[in-house]
């Protein structure tokens, strides 16, 4: 595990250090530390402006090969791109999911001619993406999806209709990709297909959820009869690119992700000095642990990214999420008991949160989404640890 940087990585390090100094200011300057966890409705299309200037500076994908758009930086140099953008108040990123997901699984798995048609639009920030997983009847478990893709042999188009749910970023996306069944009578696993689907026809439709912040990053979209631009691989092979893809989010994002964590902590640390529950023996303690154990995520995590091996993360990386989102939520606790009696009042009328009420009630969401706790135990049980797998229930 390497814990050091080169000579190259620390300039590396100072370049995007002063680009970010330089160009966090002016119209942008507003959306220093914005656009966060329960924090996502806020600055959208600054953000989505800002998107375009990191673009312009060449800090979109810069772990993707020069061929793709990127700047084939290093594992190292990509962690501290991530590093240095959450230290600098870097605004939460509306093309994450194209620049993470999307992006990295076309060029995995597409033809050129469809690299050639998708990647450019997720490099210059003008392309926002989202993720059509998630069903009513298929949250955790994938293979149950049931909404379905049809080819049309005389159009030679797949129509796609059905229903995704928790779809973040929805309303802001001009394209997602799409799992969806494409062989009649398939179940489980097989027969499914990836799809890319663009968000501006009729036949898709977008519906917010609102969520306990008030806010609604998640999305019901409906599919009738939708068409498809593209299918990425052959018809079957969707479940195989999905799994491909939920690797991609296990990277070496997560470090920018512990450094918004721990500017998340800094902000419950001051104002436990300011208000004095650092004085509470109890409160210390937790802020301590919490401490601790961001410190020990760091450490797994670049264990983990040492480890990766041609692109495929090591069995540690099944531990990632379920720690995180636990991390996380006992985080929301905390900075709700270092506020004491205020977390129960609001800014003002009707329903307006503050900063850490905003922390604190959208935690309350990480342990379920992205796979749920008991999901994610089940994954290290039965792919980590080689495990039997959990008896199916049978239907009476």
């Amino acid at each position: 595990m390497k814990l050091t940087f080169s000579t190259e990585d620390e300039l590396f390090r100072n370049e995007i250090a002063k680009w970010l100094e330089q160009n966090l200011t002016g119209e942008f300057e507003p959306l220093r530390f914005r656009g966060g966890p329960g924090d996502e409705h806020m600055f959208t299309e600054e953000r989505k402006s800002w998107e375009q200037k990191l673009a312009q500076g060449g800090w979109t994908c810069i772990g993707w090969s020069q061929q793709d758009g990127g700047r084939d930086a290093t594992i190292e140099q990509q962690v501290i791109f991530h590093e240095e953008y959450a230290r600098a108040g870097g605004p939460g990123r509306v093309g994450h999911i194209g620049e993470g997901l999307a992006g990295p699984t076309i060029a995995m798995f597409g033809t050129e001619e469809q690299k050639q048609r998708y990647l450019p639009g997720i490099v210059s920030g003008q392309d926002l993406w989202c993720q059509g997983y998630s069903e009513p009847d298929a949250g955790s478990d994938l293979a149950a999806v049931k909404t379905k893709a049809s080819y049309d042999s005389t159009t030679k188009h797949w129509s796609i209709s059905g229903q995704k749910v928790w779809t973040s970023l929805a309303m802001d996306a001009d394209w997602c990709f799409v799992i969806a069944r494409c062989e009649s009578g398939s179940i489980g696993h097989k027969g499914l297909g990836f799809f890319l689907v663009s968000m501006d026809q009729t036949e898709v439709q977008v519906r917010p959820i609102q969520q306990l912040t008030g806010t609604s990053e998640f999305n019901e979209v409906f599919f009738d009869d939708a068409i498809a631009a593209d299918i990425i691989g052959e018809p079957g092979d969707g479940w195989r690119i999905a799994m491909a893809l939920l690797g991609f989010e296990r990277g070496v994002s997560t470090l920018g992700q512990q450094m918004l964590f721990q500017n998340e902590l800094d902000e419950v640390i001051q104002l436990a000095k300011t208000n004095g529950m650092a004085n509470n023996s109890d409160i210390r303690q937790r802020i301590a642990k919490a401490h601790s154990e961001l410190t020990i995520m760091r450490y797994n995590s670049l264990r983990m990214l040492s480890a990766t091996d041609n692109g495929q993360l090591p069995k540690e990386a099944l531990i990632y999420k379920l720690y995180w989102s636990t991390w996380h939520r006992d985080l929301g606790k905390l900075a709700m008991d270092v506020l004491g009696p205020e977390s129960e009042i609001l800014a003002q009328g009707p329903y307006d949160l503050t900063r850490l009420q905003s922390l604190f009630l959208f935690t309350r969401s990480d342990t379920i989404y992205g796979g749920t706790n008991e999901i994610q135990r089940n994954i290290i049980a039965e792919r980590g640890l080689g495990m039997p797998k959990e008896p199916k229930s049978l239907s009476v």
